[in-house]
């Protein structure tokens, strides 16, 4: 789905309007079929897929803790390919240990 945002460049008379047009794909399907979905405490965007592989699952574009983000999943898991300690995982990538056990099982 596409989402637009407009932003003004500048508050005079002159001033063009700019439609910025993303088009966002879901973390976990990598479908496109995405509604918005309200917003967190936090004031946050959180988007919905409406793709049957994902029964619904909500995300948002920018997570703020780096533990819920995707890339921050993948390098858990490939840290503990490289024979990397939980500790060590979770000191280089800014987590707490919890979220590198959690994301291992």
């Amino acid at each position: 789905m596409l989402f637009g945002v407009q932003e003004s460049e500048h508050p005079s008379p002159q001033s063009s309007d700019v439609m910025i047009m993303q088009i966002l794909h879901c973390p976990h399907c990598q479908g496109t079929d995405i509604i918005r979905h309200g917003t967190t405490r936090q004031g946050k965007q959180r988007y919905r897929c409406q793709e049957t592989a994902c029964k619904g699952r909500t995300f948002l574009l920018e997570y703020t803790y780096a533990g819920h983000s995707a890339g921050v999943k993948q390098q858990i898991i490939g840290m503990a390919m490289n024979a990397s300690g939980i500790r060590d995982t979770a000191r280089v990538l800014h987590v707490s240990p919890t979220t590198v056990l959690k994301e291992l099982k």
